[in-house]
């Protein structure tokens, strides 16, 4: 079994497509057969899970879903990205218990988790209805938890971000063993392969 969709629960159809189209996620269809049924949806870059919306698709209150978690490997370059697109993030906050973040923030502390833990960096922002989204920092997965070694990108923007993570990473690298790193492509192909399972990071 694959859990492939979300369904959102939005007011405006045409608003939140405009939201989620700037985000840089993939729109696979706008179907509509009248003014009581269209279904729209969107593929966040590198997720096997969607998202939908529309009318004639869900009862639920406009911005009652709450606690959508989308996992990157870079906590600050993703919140300059959505910053740049225009949305309104959080700061990044953990957890002092060192677990997961409280509904009723309890225990929350701002910025980046101390010792850069991976699951253990959050920042939060929401869709115009208040669909609430969270972003979590994994940069290693528990055991059990890797992802597919197979690499895919859906568009070559996608994979330029991804070549621009492995530069920089690569940069610090070359710094710390204080040379030119001649298998450069060797090390990037490491880097971006084990960001898309989930796996510990070349240093």
């Amino acid at each position: 079994m694959k859990f492939e969709i979300v369904v959102i629960p939005v007011s405006d159809v045409d608003r939140a497509k405009s939201f989620y189209a700037a985000l840089g996620w993939r729109l696979d269809i706008d179907f509509a057969t009248s003014k009581q049924y269209r279904v729209v949806q969107f593929t966040p870059p590198g997720s096997a899970c969607s998202i939908i919306f529309g009318n004639g698709v869900t009862p639920t209150a406009p911005g009652s879903v709450k606690g959508l978690y989308l996992i990157v490997s870079d906590i600050e370059g993703a919140r300059t990205d959505l910053i740049d697109r225009g949305v309104k993030v959080s700061e990044p906050f953990y957890d002092a218990g060192g677990i997961s973040h409280h509904l009723d923030g309890e225990g929350v502390v701002a910025g980046l988790h101390p010792q850069r833990k991976s699951y253990g960096t959050y920042l939060s922002f929401s869709d115009p209805d208040g669909n609430g989204w969270f972003m979590q920092e994994v940069t290693a997965r528990l055991p059990g938890h890797a992802l597919s070694p197979d690499v895919e990108f859906d568009s070559s923007t996608e994979l330029a971000r991804a070549l621009q993570r492995a530069a920089a990473a690569h940069g610090e690298h070359e710094r710390k063993i204080g040379k030119k790193d001649i298998n450069w492509a060797d090390w990037y192909a490491d880097y971006i392969s084990s960001e898309q399972a989930g796996k510990p990071l070349p240093s």
